[in-house]
């Protein structure tokens, strides 16, 4: 004899035609082995709900380290980028003296043109359009 014990149900016949229209999509072999898959899927749910992730721990854990890689990545290149750029800035500055008027002109063009391009700016695209200011 079997260990499942019986349990009956009433449903609703909106969803008991849903049942009877979809219980073998996911493979079951009958309703009582779709109701069993929708009842295990849905206690799943409730119970990573509780642990405020809708993955396994061990998935959630490998991205978590895998971000973290990608953060610390993205962090050192940013800080070398800034620091070329804050060296190319300290040689154009001892080099040329700008006025407070042209450099206000300056950013204000080159918000235009990063707001234009979504930051993908060339030096040949840059060049052509010199004339600009």
């Amino acid at each position: 004899m079997s260990d499942r014990e019986k349990l009956a149900i009433r449903l609703e016949p909106d969803l008991r035609e849903r049942l009877e229209r979809c219980y073998t999509m996911d493979g079951s072999r009958s309703r009582r082995e779709y109701i069993e898959n929708a009842i295990r899927f849905y206690t799943d749910y409730q119970e990573i709900q509780g642990a405020q992730s809708l993955l396994p721990k061990e998935i959630a854990t490998a991205l978590d380290g895998r971000l973290g890689m990608l953060e610390d990545r993205m962090a050192s290149l940013l800080f070398k980028l800034t620091v070329a750029t804050d060296m190319n800035v300290g040689i154009l500055s001892d080099a040329y003296e700008f006025d407070e008027e042209s450099l206000r002109r300056r950013r204000a063009q080159s918000i235009k043109n990063v707001k234009q391009t979504n930051g993908l700016i060339s030096l040949e695209q840059r060049a052509k359009n010199s004339g600009d200011l």
